[in-house]
């Protein structure tokens, strides 16, 4: 493993003095497990060429500019980056599947699972980001409670100190910080599951 990621370092370093066939090795390398992604994800041939040939285009223009540093982690950040177009089709054909906001579903709970491939990987990668985004958008209350219980693993009863406040108010901020989420999420119109 560590000698394809090496090899795909050199290959990347080629192609940015100058030689085209580096890419086009790179390209051949992992365009399997690439395209099967991508068609996993959107079930069209047409699609999966077009998100396809985009992601590539992508990958091209930020090489190009210098914007690449995530050495030996080439097929990572590329399926990143056709994971990202793949979510984007489904934002403009209006076809995203909808957040279901029923009262058993725990959106830190698609955060937890230790057991990932590595497509599942990069998805869990990019919600955790859209999450921390997201979040940002909570009153400065609920989301000191939320940052608290969720990020430092920290009991009702310590956020209740910390704050000075009661541990039902401290569970009162939880509960609309959750709330409030679930409504943050239908408005940016995000799919926070695989």
């Amino acid at each position: 493993m560590d000698n394809t990621q090496a090899t795909d370092a050199l290959l990347v370093r080629t192609y940015l003095q100058g030689n085209e066939n580096a890419l086009s090795q790179l390209i051949s390398r992992h365009q399997q497990r690439i395209y099967s992604f991508i068609y996993s994800k959107v079930f069209d041939k047409d699609v999966a060429d077009d998100v396809f040939q985009d992601t590539f285009i992508k990958v091209i223009n930020t090489l190009k500019r210098g914007k690449y540093n995530e050495e030996g982690k080439f097929l990572p950040w590329v399926m990143r980056i056709a994971h990202n177009l793949v979510i984007d089709h489904f934002r403009k054909n209006k076809r995203m599947p909808k957040f279901e906001n029923n009262g058993d579903f725990n959106i830190f709970s698609v955060l937890s699972d230790g057991d990932l491939n590595v497509e599942t990987q990069l998805i869990k990668d990019q919600i955790e980001v859209d999450v921390q985004e997201l979040i940002k958008e909570l009153p400065e209350d609920q989301l000191e409670v939320l940052t608290m219980r969720i990020y430092k693993d920290m009991s009702f009863k310590e956020i209740s100190e910390r704050t000075g406040v009661s541990i039902n108010t401290a569970l009162g901020r939880m509960r609309y910080a959750l709330i409030n989420l679930r409504k943050i999420i239908e408005k940016h119109n995000l799919i926070l599951t695989n």
